[in-house]
């Protein structure tokens, strides 16, 4: 009974792990293959993304309004996230990829100002401060740049994300093929016990 179950938990997660794996080198090809669709396609997703995000913050801010004292924030934050991707679809795909734009720049310059404070905190302490302080600058230079140039900083994104799709398809497939390869053994054990 418990050989079944555990049997069936390693088959669902061999084929999770393959059909994730097969999807993230689709996705990876998808990018590199045909980059102005998936930068259209990425406007896309934001906007999707924001709808449905909004939709969920506001029914859990109804829903939690009885026992949660600030539920209105949950339904402010849902309400300001579906009128973005209302207006993200209106304004396909410009809003968008400004949005995707902004906020890596914003991100990047986020992490140079925490990476330059960490050096400075390091400093004090007597310890290895200057990669740190070098990594803060480069990060908010490239904020600047990711903000000043939004084609390139585009063109990055997606080809991180066809890169990261590709690695890690081909890690899941791996992944897969050593978890069918665990599966065969053992259920060669389980079928002859004398051997094991």
């Amino acid at each position: 009974m418990i050989g079944d179950d555990i049997h069936t938990v390693y088959t669902r997660t061999k084929w999770a792990l393959a059909l994730r794996g097969i999807f993230g080198l689709l996705l990876g090809i998808f990018i590199l293959a045909r980059p102005l669709a998936s930068v259209a396609a990425l406007a896309l997703i934001i906007a999707i993304w924001a709808l449905l995000d909004g939709v969920t913050s506001i029914m859990r801010g109804f829903a939690v309004r009885r026992v949660a004292k600030h539920w209105w924030v949950l339904l402010l934050t849902g309400v300001v996230s579906v009128a973005f991707g209302i207006a993200s679809l209106y304004y396909y795909p410009v809003l968008s990829l400004t949005f995707v734009v902004l906020w890596t720049s914003f991100w990047l310059i986020s992490a140079g100002v925490m990476g330059i404070f960490v050096a400075v905190q390091e400093r004090r302490f007597g310890v290895s401060w200057v990669w740190t302080m070098v990594f803060g600058f480069i990060a908010i230079a490239a904020g600047v740049l990711a903000w000043w140039y939004p084609g390139v900083t585009l063109a990055w994104l997606l080809t991180f994300i066809a890169i990261y799709g590709l690695v890690s398809g081909i890690a899941m497939l791996v992944a897969a093929w050593r978890l069918r390869r665990f599966g065969r053994a053992v259920d060669q054990a389980a079928t002859n016990p004398a051997r094991a």
